[in-house]
């Protein structure tokens, strides 16, 4: 059962790499568009997304655990995500 668990966080941490880079290509082509403002947000959000399932894997495997930053990683996340939305709102409302 460790192994299966084992091969699930090596392949998180690869899909939050692709993420990251993922989120870097968007980030590129939001910065030339200025109503795509809540885009970045959301992105910057992604990359924090990427750090927590890094995070988690080091955690699952004994390599670094704290959960300080297993709880301020998310509750950024969220922040952020709740940032983008009220932008969003306000952008279609104008």
């Amino acid at each position: 059962m460790q192994y299966l668990e084992g091969i699930l966080n090596i392949a998180n941490v690869f899909l939050a790499i692709v993420a990251g880079f993922i989120a870097i290509s968007l980030f590129n082509i939001s910065r030339k568009r200025n109503r795509l403002k809540p885009w970045k947000i959301l992105i910057i959000a992604l990359v924090f997304f990427a750090v927590q399932e890094m995070l988690y894997a080091l955690k699952v495997f004994n390599i670094y655990s704290t959960s300080y930053l297993t709880h301020i990683v998310p509750t950024v996340i969220l922040g952020l995500l709740i940032y983008a939305l009220i932008l969003q709102i306000g952008s279609v409302k104008k």
